[in-house]
């Protein structure tokens, strides 16, 4: 029997894919259509996965003109369907995936991508084990700008930020209280809520999973439901990398290790140090950060965040616990030695985003790669390789890495190079109030 079989309150259903700019593409049916698409599944063009950040096609694309534009196949994913508690009306959303009329995957997919790289370790009898931190602002952005929304308990707007602060969470109480009864009905794994460094700015952290295509598809879903939810509650909730130029970023780190067959946490010896396969993760996420920087940066105001002190890295290094490392070993406990990715804003596609980090560390492990020693102190006021700092170089960098295209299908590198060339420059033309108009509760 089918979920949807179960809620005859349900009324309509949404079916969509992401994008390459990780935005939901796809189609609303009436219900009684439903079983037509689990089973057939739908179709639109392969080009709706290529449009750029405003929703156009872009320019001399392959797969428009040239090639008559034609159709993929979109067919439901494992996830099945999941319940939008955003929405006035129960409504279900049937996350799906493209492939070719032969059942093939198409590689311009953000998931197949994902799925690309861990067939390549399960090749190896290995699984990754996922987790992300979901990090956001709350905004009134219903006059000019943004600004710090008004707590619904007190009607006040606070005056700063407050790390760590119970009292920033309680203003905002019911907004989490629904937030959390939301991520249990979608099945997303939310943990702990804390205060972070910006004014408004939370960081929710979502479980570890040993199921790195579910952790993607959690993060996808959690961005929507936030976005949908702030509303309802009379606020914006925006993953922008920079929405507040003297307020710090926001990210999405990830923390990973990788199992055996067994179970076996491969990244942990019982030492400080951690075994070999932790090193060549590490090594492989190193190689890979400037060449990989279009993935974790993936718009014009997301290189705003990737500023000295500002709480995102700058630096290509990797060190113990210090958290102004791109790549982070956790403290605690020896035996939970996994790595923490922290270069990503949360402005990026989490398909793409896992698929970049498990790739090149997959590519560290297949390399037996070895990395620098760890750093100590503050990596800002250290000489080192730099992340690129501007969007053209990172564009530039990702076309032409032959790393980049060991982990993705050439397919999803000429498209996604093509679309941000495109974004880069038309954004040129877009004076601030447009460019975080564009940006705010989009990406």
């Amino acid at each position: 029997m089918s979920w949807i079989d179960d809620r005859p309150e349900v009324r309509n259903v949404r079916c969509g894919a992401a994008d390459l700019n990780g935005q939901a593409r796809g189609k609303r049916v009436p219900r009684k259509f439903a079983a037509k698409l689990e089973e057939e599944g739908t179709r639109f063009p392969f080009s709706i996965l290529n449009l750029d950040i405003w929703g156009e096609d872009v320019e001399d694309s392959p797969l428009v003109f040239e090639a008559g534009d034609p159709d993929g196949v979109l067919m439901p994913t494992e996830r099945g369907y999941v319940p939008m508690p955003w929405l006035n009306s129960p409504s279900a959303l049937l996350p799906m995936w493209m492939f070719h009329e032969d059942g093939t995957p198409f590689a311009g997919d953000p998931r197949q991508s994902l799925a690309r790289v861990l067939d390549r370790y399960k090749a190896r009898g290995l699984t990754p084990v996922v987790a992300t931190e979901m990090e956001f602002y709350l905004v009134d952005d219903s006059g000019d700008g943004i600004r710090q929304p008004r707590s619904p308990r007190s009607g006040k707007r606070r005056p700063g930020a407050e790390i760590l602060s119970l009292r920033a969470l309680d203003a905002f109480d019911v907004f989490f209280n629904d937030l959390y009864d939301a991520c249990d009905a979608m099945n997303i794994p939310a943990e702990a809520a804390i205060s972070e460094v910006g004014m408004g700015q939370f960081e929710i952290n979502l479980e570890h999973v040993p199921d790195a295509l579910k952790a993607a598809d959690d993060a996808w879903l959690f961005k929507m439901l936030v976005r949908g939810l702030a509303r309802n509650h009379g606020m914006a909730a925006s993953f922008m990398a920079k929405p507040y130029e003297e307020y710090a970023g926001s990210g999405l780190h990830t923390h990973f290790s990788v199992m055996d067959a067994d179970g076996n946490n491969l990244m942990a010896n019982d030492t400080f140090q951690g075994t070999r396969l932790l090193h060549n993760a590490i090594a492989g996420c190193l190689k890979g950060i400037p060449d990989l920087a279009l993935i974790f940066a993936p718009h014009g105001n997301s290189y705003e965040r990737l500023v000295p002190e500002s709480h995102a890295p700058t630096g290509v290094c990797w060190a113990y616990d210090n958290r102004t490392a791109s790549v982070r070993v956790p403290g605690g406990s020896f035996k939970a030695r996994r790595v923490e990715h922290r270069v990503a804003g949360g402005d990026v596609n989490p398909y793409l985003f896992l698929a970049a980090v498990l790739g090149s560390a997959l590519i560290g492990i297949e390399d037996d790669l070895t990395p620098p020693p760890p750093i100590s102190g503050n990596a800002y006021e250290q000489d080192m390789l730099q992340i690129p700092d501007t969007w053209a170089a990172a564009i530039d960098a990702f076309e032409s890495s032959p790393l980049v295209r060991r982990i993705f299908d050439n397919t999803l590198v000429d498209n996604f190079v093509m679309t941000k060339r495109q974004e880069l420059h038309y954004f040129a033309e877009l004076s601030e109030e447009q460019q975080l108009e564009l940006y705010l509760d989009t990406v």
